[in-house]
């Protein structure tokens, strides 16, 4: 029988690429997504449709907050492994509507981490955020550096799902993982990414929003890479330390089977250097508009994966041009653009 992998937000950017590898790979994926509205369903369902194509795939349209159907589905499949990669996204969403990312990123996620207490898993993934690192002025960006002062709700929620996860990891032996995610981008990525944002509107002649003046980086990642670091996590399952001391071992592990990962490309790109690469991409100039810094943002991510690449041998390598070229591509074939 076929290893059985739940994934939660399914049809989203992300989950809809792993779920493809993974049935690549062999596994029978069960995939959860309440396909809500936050950005066009049309995308979601579009995913989704290239998913069902394949046997191994069985989707179950439900919200992760109703603990009731969560359970329901880990009771009826038993999986050996759990992804959870749904959430409210979007640091400048969260200022506007808090109440939404509360109910699905720590409603949501005690859910999971219940259900995989009450149908245990080997394994634990779950999605973590670059954001987390909030304030810090220290780059590049290490899972041993202290987290404690976010910027935006959506940041605090997923500081708070680590915390929860490294809880379930100690009281009850579940093996966590958690992923702190470095601006992931590429085909079939999500329409309020600034990336995507721009391309739709230097196509059509619009003016782009360029925050700061232009005067931030970020650690662009290309989803394949994402989802290749974590497929390769997925049987490098945490060990307990009983001997773990903060002082030696640092605090992106535990006493408990618990662990977090950066994943990002390790090579931040100044926000104007990238827009000139996607103009080249498009071949059409953009229309700026500066504006100041908005609430919620930073000035520059950089991830350190150095112990990534010593667990688990892996390093993105998808080179900025590259990525956006394939996203351009995409992009022009999906809606059906000819410039």
């Amino acid at each position: 029988m076929k290893e059985r992998i739940i994934i939660t937000g399914a049809a989203g950017f992300i989950g809809f690429h792993l779920s493809k590898l993974l049935l690549n790979k062999g596994y029978q994926v069960i995939g959860i997504d309440n396909l809500n509205d936050y950005y066009d369903p049309k995308l979601k369902k579009d995913r989704l449709a290239i998913l069902e194509k394949n046997s191994n795939f069985i989707f179950h349209k439900l919200d992760i907050k109703n603990k009731l159907e969560v359970d329901k589905i880990f009771e009826e499949y038993k999986p050996e492994y759990a992804v959870h990669l749904a959430a409210q996204a979007g640091v400048r969403y969260s200022i506007q509507n808090p109440d939404v990312y509360i109910e699905s990123n720590i409603l949501g996620f005690f859910n999971i981490l219940e259900a995989c207490r009450n149908y245990p898993v080997k394994h634990l993934i779950y999605a973590s955020s670059s954001s987390v690192y909030g304030g810090n002025k220290v780059v590049p960006f290490s899972t041993n550096h202290n987290v404690d002062h976010p910027v935006s709700l959506y940041a605090a929620t997923k500081k708070s799902n680590e915390l929860m996860a490294h809880v379930y990891s100690h009281l009850y032996g579940i093996p966590t993982t958690g992923i702190r995610f470095f601006t992931v981008y590429g085909p079939w990525g999500r329409p309020d990414m600034a990336y995507f944002s721009f391309t739709k509107n230097i196509i059509e002649g619009k003016p782009i929003e360029v925050f700061n003046y232009g005067n931030m980086e970020r650690d662009f990642t290309y989803v394949d890479d994402i989802v290749e670091g974590i497929y390769r996590l997925l049987d490098f399952i945490p060990q307990p330390n009983p001997d773990w001391d903060q002082t030696k071992n640092g605090i992106n592990n535990s006493f408990a089977p618990y662990k977090i990962y950066n994943i990002g490309n390790n090579q931040p790109v100044k926000l104007e250097k990238f827009i000139s690469i996607l103009e080249e991409k498009i071949g059409k100039k953009a229309i700026k508009i500066y504006r100041e810094m908005q609430p919620g943002d930073v000035l520059r991510t950089y991830a350190d994966i150095s112990d990534l690449e010593r667990d688990i041998g892996f390093k993105p390598s998808t080179s900025i041009e590259d990525g956006l070229e394939k996203f351009v591509n995409w992009y022009k074939e999906y809606y059906n653009i000819r410039i």
